[in-house]
């Protein structure tokens, strides 16, 4: 049997809560940087995560102008859905959007409280979107049935 997931599987595990890890070429022929990160997807759309302007992941995602993102489940059965594709562009940070992503992967209260009292910092950031283009995907529950 196959491992690997349904287009449908694999959009709706890509869309559900996960921390990414944002992988990236580096700079004069240093090893990738990958870091974790929180995102937003929605299936059929496009990858949303956003960072710093000024920071050397920024620098390597505008010279690369190409990611990985790779998410996964750590219990059994073990699953991760990774993504490669182009930047398609940067834009300010959605405050309403990133308002919903504190929320998604801290709760309400300690996601609204976040939110709140870093509005500043989080106004500076940039909003990254990434078509997905190429997917590996995995799915252990497909074949272990302990």
């Amino acid at each position: 049997m196959s491992t690997r997931m349904t287009k449908d599987e694999r959009e709706t595990f890509l869309a559900d809560t996960h921390i990414g890890v944002l992988s990236v070429t580096g700079d004069d022929g240093a090893a990738p940087m990958a870091a974790p990160i929180w995102y937003g997807y929605e299936p059929g759309g496009e990858l949303r995560f956003a960072t710093g302007p000024e920071t050397r992941k920024m620098a390597l995602i505008r010279s690369a102008g190409r990611v990985t993102f790779t998410v996964q489940q750590e219990a059994m059965p073990y699953k991760y859905v990774t993504v490669e594709g182009p930047v398609l562009g940067e834009e300010p940070v959605d405050m309403d959007e990133y308002l919903r992503w504190t929320v998604r992967y801290m709760g309400t209260e300690a996601g609204e409280r976040f939110f709140y009292s870093a509005e500043d910092s989080i106004r500076s950031m940039r909003t990254i979107r990434v078509r997905p283009e190429r997917w590996l995907t995995f799915d252990w529950g497909k074949e272990y049935k302990g």
